[in-house]
């Protein structure tokens, strides 16, 4: 399997918009949970490189932080920063569905 580059895309943007935060706001759980969020996602995007891909961690990394920052949008009403990561979120969530369909354990779905 190919290097996950989009994968490792969104973990760097992720990363990147706790560091902005943090320079824009001054935000130290900006700061912290971007960068948390972006290494988590960053050894995600590393087991889906490997061969056969993981994805399972990938996917529940996206998820969580979809929700989180659903929250935030939703209590906010601002599309930045909260609305953007929401969607990139749950837009890398949907596709790591597609693209390692065949590697997930589904019920019913043997493994080997």
């Amino acid at each position: 399997m190919a290097i996950d580059a989009i994968s490792y895309i969104y973990a760097a943007t992720v990363a990147a918009g706790g560091i902005i935060g943090y320079v824009k706001a001054g935000s130290i759980p900006s700061l912290g949970a971007g960068l948390a969020f972006g290494a988590i996602l960053g050894y995600g995007a590393h087991l889906n490189s490997q061969s056969p891909p993981k994805p399972l961690f990938q996917l529940g990394a996206s998820l969580t932080l979809a929700g989180l920052m659903y929250l935030r949008w939703s209590k906010s009403g601002k599309l930045m920063p909260a609305g953007v990561i929401c969607l990139l979120s749950a837009a890398s969530f949907v596709r790591n569905v597609v693209v390692y369909n065949q590697q997930l354990p589904l019920p019913g779905r043997s493994q080997w």
